[in-house]
């Protein structure tokens, strides 16, 4: 068989993701604060984007506007600006020097009544390491009680407890057992009470020591039956112990005024606050969606560099490619921008006609849905929906919600209703337990019967368990108070 070369004509379609697609793409599916940071940071890069002042109502689009503002910038360059302060000779300096001078006690009035404290401008909380360490520095230690100190504080988790066993603190500081045993006592006795425990059951023990508790009742439940008490098996004690119910649950009652968690308090986990992209408000008896454009910086191409690059001012090759890179660049940006906002308001848009209820009424109303509906409405792919609803919250008459919340599946119903949706029925779930007696909590199985009682809701007892775990809902056995 012979080889040989040939030339063929071949005709095909590929998708080829441009580097301004990706730009879209990548920007579409960022939060609020992450577009913001995005944006500030292409300010920075790009010497042809700029950011408007707060104040102004230019257009983007309007080039007039532009050249107005470069006459504007000529005149300012052209012009000197000069700084002339007198000294005002009115004021009267021996009273200011008395006054300053005086010994009594002078009372100035601030401008800034409601001005914050200044606790507020604390840029660091005191983490729960730093506060243990200042409390063994007041305590003058030795250099060796300083040194197992460090360790032993070093080696606490978020919640206080130690990580390490004294086998292992020896082991590090190759100190005596009896040393660290000595140094780890006095740890145990700083605030908060409890921090340095090694278990549960030593953290209540040191909390009430420090209280001045002397049960036996109460040492013996946390010391032997820790487990029971979890799961709030108050009979198993009772009989363990053989003492009366009444014994054990007085001792509870104690024990649940103790922290499971010293160091929760210093937690430096910051509160991060859900600022919506888009408002949806109730305005003469319609919905009005309005997208939230505060804090967004507002953009457009410098009209310096755009009138060089329309005039043909004279310039080397390479800066002239540079600059038509980079106003390109700056306008797909602006563009991009526009387009993300205006995909967020069609697909809310899209979502209060499916949901009307919901916004009327509460969630108890929220229909099913899914992305394929929402897609086919507004003609877009379900992947360009589901970048767009993540990490985007919408402000409603009911509350804050993330716009994947509106999305979710279907619970049929007999009787030829209309399906309800899973979000409902976590609602209702949530709903009837906030109901039940604290005696006599409902199990899974009877909120299953309840929910086919009430509301026609066919679901299997396995799918109680799983939406009540979904709302960190404890089970029966673990809510019944006595």
């Amino acid at each position: 068989m012979a080889l040989e070369l040939r030339q063929q004509l071949k005709l095909t379609q590929q998708l080829v993701m441009t580097p301004q697609l990706q730009q879209a793409i990548k920007l579409l599916q960022l939060s609020r604060l992450e577009l913001v940071d995005a944006i500030n940071q292409e300010i920075e890069e790009n010497p042809a984007l700029e950011e408007l002042a707060e104040h102004s109502t230019k257009e983007l689009s309007d080039d007039s506007t532009d050249a107005e503002d470069l006459r504007n910038a000529d005149s300012v360059n052209e012009t000197e600006v000069k700084i002339e302060e007198k000294l005002n000779t009115e004021i009267d300096w021996d009273n200011y020097i008395e006054e300053y001078n005086s010994t009594g006690k002078t009372h100035y009035e601030s401008e800034h009544r409601d001005a914050p404290s200044f606790e507020s401008f604390i840029s660091e909380k005191k983490s729960l390491n730093d506060h243990l360490l200042w409390q063994l520095l007041m305590f003058l230690p030795s250099d060796y009680e300083k040194e197992l100190g460090c360790l032993i504080i070093g080696n606490l988790d978020k919640d206080g407890y130690l990580l390490a066993t004294i086998e292992e603190l020896v082991q590090m500081s190759e100190y005596p057992m009896d040393m660290v045993e000595e140094v780890l006592e006095t740890l145990q006795s700083f605030d908060p009470p409890g921090v340095c425990a090694r278990s549960l059951s030593e953290c209540l023990l040191i909390q009430a020591k420090q209280l001045k508790i002397d049960d036996p009742i109460l040492t013996r439940i946390i010391t032997h039956h820790i487990k029971d008490l979890e799961n709030k098996n108050y009979k198993a004690i009772a009989r363990a112990l053989k003492i009366p119910i009444t014994s054990v649950q007085a001792a509870v009652t104690v024990i649940q005024g103790f922290e499971s968690k010293p160091g929760r308090i210093f937690s430096d986990e910051e509160p991060h606050y859900i600022i919506p992209d888009i408002f949806v408000y109730k305005e003469e008896g319609e919905f009005v969606i309005v997208l939230n454009d505060d804090g967004m910086p507002k953009l457009r191409v410098n009209p310096y560099y755009r009138k060089a690059i329309s005039q043909g001012t004279e310039m080397t090759g390479d800066t002239k490619e540079y600059l038509q890179e980079k106003m390109r660049s700056a306008a797909w940006l602006i563009k991009s921008i526009h387009q993300r906002q205006k995909t967020i308001y069609n697909v809310m848009e899209s979502i209060l006609k499916f949901q009307s209820e919901f916004f009327e009424k509460g969630i108890a109303y929220l229909k099913p849905m899914v992305l394929r509906d929402v897609a086919q409405d507004i003609s877009m792919h379900e992947s360009t929906i589901s970048r767009v609803t993540t990490n985007k919250y919408a402000f409603t008459p009911q509350g804050i919600f993330e716009l994947k919340y509106f999305f979710n599946s279907s619970i049929n119903r007999g009787h030829g209703e209309s399906a309800i949706a899973s979000i409902s029925v976590h609602e209702k779930i949530k709903q009837i337990i906030e109901k039940e007696n604290p005696k006599k909590p409902y199990s899974d199985d009877k909120i299953a019967l309840m929910l086919k009682e009430e509301a026609n809701i066919d679901i299997a007892r396995r799918t109680v368990a799983k939406y009540r775990e979904a709302l960190r809902i404890l089970p029966s056995s673990k809510r019944k108070q006595f």
